[in-house]
């Protein structure tokens, strides 16, 4: 009990920084905002693998997968391009199909939830690198799928993406207008860092309930020793293809709100490096530990694009001889290198291992 009284005013304090950051963030620039939006997105991701990577010890490379399903499926039902390219559907829906977000996400999250446990079937008995290599496949045949399914019936436009993608609604008002509430402006990059940040709360609840439950204990069992879990009487069988589902699920739900907020999706956005980043989050914030894994998110998701501001000085600095992007990339790599040698474990990890598996002490 006072545990949780000492932690009320800080969570209280954690809050109305959250709701003032994109108001702070909006007088810099609506870039800013953005920045802060891609992060709780990939904060989203990062979440949904921590159950895969970090719950069950399964090392998923090719979770970026059913990110690209959930924004596909969200760009094809709330855009004109299926009209516009399959006579028969334009036939079918002669003022096209305008499907509501709030209808296409829980879909979203179901088919992609559908395809992890699709992918999870026949690599139950693979670990370790093994299962890294399938995954890593399965990633990038989803993408090539996206890249090439134009012809002979056009349903993902191939590179050149889909575009004219409809913005969220929210009690009639679309996130794609600006709105004047009590004096402060509110335009369509703060109201997707609320809906974004709801979403995160949501997800860090249910994780965090299922972290706690029978199933979040089977699969750090399974994680730890899975030999072990197995002769306990743990059916891993059905908690790893469970462990896939759920983590594809969020990554289907974060693909549709990503696809709603750039209104524009193309297999570019969905390549290797997508995954290998998200991977790195989860395993430089700390493995397991949901507050590590969003410190993970959000400085991964968001040095980048501070790092633009240092690495156009030294490009200047250098006479133009180095390129700012790879500047870029070489400041991000040699940050990560550095607190890898430093924080093994992550910036925050989860609890030695063991002590996850004990049932918490009731100490009067």
């Amino acid at each position: 009990m006072d545990m949780t009284k000492n932690k009320l005013p800080m969570m209280i304090a954690g809050g109305i920084l959250l709701i003032v950051l994109p108001f702070v963030l909006q007088s810099f620039g609506n870039a800013w905002v953005r920045i802060a939006d891609t992060a709780l997105l990939y904060v989203l991701l990062a979440v949904g693998l921590n159950i895969v990577v970090g719950y069950a010890g399964l090392l998923d490379l090719g979770y970026v997968a059913f990110f690209a399903i959930g924004a596909y499926l969200y760009a094809l039902l709330a855009s004109p391009h299926l009209t516009e390219h399959i006579p028969a559907i334009a036939a079918m829906f002669p003022e096209g199909i305008h499907l509501s977000f709030w209808v296409i996400a829980p879909i979203a999250a179901l088919i992609a939830g559908l395809f992890g446990m699709i992918l999870g079937a026949p690599t139950l008995k693979l670990r370790g690198d093994y299962l890294a290599i399938v995954t890593l496949g399965f990633g990038e045949i989803i993408r090539v799928f996206m890249n090439n399914l134009e012809s002979p019936v056009n349903i993902t436009n191939g590179p050149r993406g889909i575009s004219g993608i409809h913005s969220i609604s929210l009690f009639g008002h679309d996130f794609s207008k600006s709105m004047n509430v009590l004096g402060f402006d509110i335009n369509s990059v703060t109201f997707y860092y609320f809906l974004f940040l709801v979403m995160v709360i949501f997800t860090l609840i249910i994780s965090h309930r299922l972290q706690l439950s029978r199933v979040g204990r089977a699969w750090m069992a399974i994680r730890e020793d899975e030999i072990a879990a197995k002769a306990m009487g743990i059916n891993t069988r059905n908690l790893k293809l469970m462990a896939f589902g759920m983590g594809a699920t969020f990554g289907g739900l974060s693909g549709a709100m990503f696809a709603s907020f750039q209104g524009f999706v193309s297999p570019e956005s969905f390549g290797l490096m997508e995954s290998v980043m998200i991977v790195a989050m989860v395993v430089l914030g700390g493995m397991g530990h949901l507050p590590g894994v969003v410190l993970g998110a959000v400085l991964l998701a968001s040095l980048p694009e501070v790092l633009r501001y240092v690495a156009g000085p030294l490009q200047d600095m250098s006479g133009g001889r180095l390129d700012a992007s790879v500047l870029r990339q070489l400041l991000i790599a040699l940050a990560m290198i550095g607190v890898m040698l430093m924080r093994p474990r992550g910036l925050w990890p989860s609890p030695e291992h063991g002590k996850s598996l004990q049932t918490p002490s009731t100490k009067s």
